[in-house]
């Protein structure tokens, strides 16, 4: 199972939040792929979403879009 391709960096939830996309893990019994991300608010704890999930689109008022949208790599972060 080869890892998935993904861009690292700043992502926007379709609520408004940001986050950091840190990397894709692997689960230990599962083998699913996990990403790897924190808040970029609040006390910034790490959280793990399944891959698929994290990418999905979502229906929003009849319209699809991201559930997470890529806004560029964190060196922009404080650009």
């Amino acid at each position: 199972m080869n890892k998935p391709t993904f861009k690292a960096g700043k992502y926007q939830h379709y609520k408004g939040n940001e986050y950091l996309l840190i990397d894709v893990v692997r689960h230990s019994e599962t083998d699913e792929y996990l990403v790897l991300y924190k808040p970029l608010y609040g006390e910034g704890e790490l959280w793990v979403r399944p891959f698929n999930m994290f990418f999905e689109s979502v229906n929003v008022a009849g319209k699809l879009q991201p559930r997470f949208k890529y806004l560029g790599p964190e060196s922009e972060l404080n650009a």
